[in-house]
C-alpha cells in the first residue's frame, strides 16, 4: 500500500538571511569617476594643443609667423573686452542664421517630396548628384552678379552648402526607416506631411541630427571664407571680414584671435547645442548611444 502511495513530504519556507559580506553596489574609484568626465578629457586635450603651440612658438621666436598662445589669447581677450570682436561675430551669426534656416527648410522640403512621390526622388538624386559636388564658394562669383555685394551672396551661398549634404543625410534616415514603422502609419491613415512628421522624421532623427551638424559646419566655414574673399556686406564686415583685415596689416595675433573664435564658436555648437539636442532626443530614446 505503501508502495501505490509514497509518502507526501511537508512543505516548509527558509528564510534567507540577506546577504551582508560585500557591497552589491561598489563605488567607482575617484580617478575613474573624475576621468569618465567627457568635458575634463576635451580640457586636458585642448590644453596639450595650446602647450604644443606654445613650445612651438617659442621655437619659432617669429611673432609675425606664429605669435605666442600668451599673446593670441591677450589679443582675444582685449578684442572682445572693446567689443569689436563681438560685433563682428554678432555679424557673422546673422548671416549664417537665415542661410542656415532656409537651407534646412529647403531640404526638408525636397526630401518630403522625395520620399512621397517618384518625381521628387528622381529630383532629389538628379539635383544631389549636380550640385552636391560644387563648392559653395565657387559660386561666389555668381552671387556676386545676381545678388549684388550684401547679405543675399552670403545667404545663397550659405543655403547651397546647406541643403544637398542635409538632403542627403535624411533622405537616407528615411529610407533606413523599418518596414514595420512605415505599416503601422498607414494603418493609422497616416499620409503627405502627417506621415513624415509623425512616423519618417522621429525615426530617421540620428541620421537628420548628423546631416544638420554637417551642415552647420559647411555653413561656418563657407561664410568665412566668403567674407574673407569679398570682405564686408552692406558695409558691415563679419568675423572672416576682421581676419581679411588684420592679416593686411599685419597683426598676426589679431588674425589667430579671430581664428581660434571661429574654433571656439564650433566647440560651442557642437558640444552644447547639437550634444544638448542628442541627449534631449536619440539618445534618451535609445537610437543612438
Amino acid at each position: 500500500m505503501s508502495s501505490i502511495h509514497p509518502p507526501v513530504r511537508p512543505e516548509y519556507e527558509r528564510a534567507l538571511e540577506p546577504f551582508t559580506a560585500l557591497a552589491v553596489d561598489r563605488p567607482l574609484p575617484l580617478a575613474t569617476r573624475i576621468w569618465a568626465q567627457g568635458w575634463l578629457r576635451k580640457g586636458l586635450i585642448l590644453a596639450a594643443l595650446a602647450m604644443l603651440w606654445e613650445l612651438l612658438a617659442r621655437w619659432q621666436d617669429n611673432d609675425l609667423l606664429l605669435p605666442t598662445f600668451g599673446a593670441t589669447a591677450l589679443a582675444l581677450v582685449q578684442g572682445l573686452v572693446s567689443g569689436e570682436l563681438l560685433d563682428k561675430v554678432r555679424i557673422s551669426l546673422g548671416v549664417l542664421l537665415q542661410g542656415y534656416l532656409a537651407g534646412v527648410l529647403l531640404a526638408f522640403v525636397l526630401t518630403t517630396l522625395a520620399v512621397s512621390t517618384r518625381l521628387g526622388r528622381d529630383l532629389l538624386d538628379t539635383l544631389t548628384s549636380m550640385f552636391n559636388p560644387l563648392p559653395a564658394i565657387a559660386l561666389l562669383p555668381l552671387a556676386l552678379l545676381w545678388f549684388g555685394l550684401g547679405r543675399g551672396s552670403l545667404v545663397f551661398v550659405l543655403i547651397h552648402s546647406v541643403l544637398w549634404p542635409l538632403s542627403l543625410a535624411t533622405y537616407a534616415g528615411f529610407q533606413g526607416v523599418p518596414e514595420t514603422l512605415r505599416m503601422a502609419g498607414r494603418n493609422y491613415g497616416l499620409t503627405g506631411l502627417r506621415y513624415v512628421l509623425q512616423i519618417l522624421v522621429p525615426a530617421a532623427l540620428p541620421s537628420i541630427l548628423s546631416g544638420l551638424k554637417i551642415g552647420w559646419a559647411f555653413a561656418w566655414r563657407t561664410l568665412i571664407a566668403a567674407e574673407l574673399v569679398f570682405g564686408a556686406s552692406s558695409g558691415q564686415g563679419g568675423l572672416g571680414w576682421y581676419i581679411f583685415q588684420n592679416r593686411n596689416e599685419l597683426y598676426t595675433d589679431r588674425v589667430f584671435a579671430g581664428l581660434a573664435l571661429v574654433v571656439l564658436i564650433g566647440l560651442a555648437v557642437e558640444n552644447l547645442g547639437f550634444a544638448t539636442l542628442e541627449r534631449l532626443t536619440v539618445r534618451r530614446w535609445g537610437q543612438q548611444r
